[in-house]
């Protein structure tokens, strides 16, 4: 029996990206570029154990009319033994969608891959890393317990 060769579900895609737009405004807010904002994850640490502190980093790197780039990363105790999740995200005003332009230093992902391939790259990668995206911020929403904007240089 021959597989199908796999389809992009841009309605599902679309969807995502608009849900991840306004989870990003919730939690951007009116930062301006340069600004970043932690939102702590779990238990509110005490000052002996910010070292094992988890939190939820987002960075605006550019702001522009149309557009805002946002970088999301994580940070915890594990920081110094492995490379901590982080992706930049193209929020895009006009149409109200925010998408994954780059995950772990990889760009330009495609609506579909061809299985197997040499970066074995999911056939629906794209939508994947936006759903991940999703279910991050979702988290951040949902137990993020403090916020602070801090400028950096």
């Amino acid at each position: 029996m021959a597989r199908s060769a796999y389809v992009t579900d841009l309605k599902t895609l679309q969807g995502e990206c608009s849900a991840n737009y306004l989870r990003l405004l919730r939690l951007v807010g009116d930062m301006e570029q340069g600004q970043q904002r932690e939102i702590g994850l779990g238990d509110a640490p005490d000052d002996a154990e910010v070292e094992n502190h988890f939190a939820l980093r987002l960075h605006v790197r550019q702001n522009a009319p149309y557009t805002t780039l946002v970088e999301v990363s994580q940070t915890g105790p594990l920081d110094r033994v492995v490379e901590r999740p982080r992706m930049r995200v193209h929020l895009y005003h006009d149409v109200r969608m925010a998408e994954v332009i780059d995950f772990q230093r990889e760009r330009h992902f495609s609506g579909r891959y061809r299985y197997p391939n040499p970066r074995m790259h999911q056939p629906d990668e794209k939508l994947q890393l936006n759903r991940f995206l999703g279910e991050w911020l979702a988290h951040g929403l949902a137990h993020g317990r403090s916020a602070f904007v801090a400028e950096t240089p």
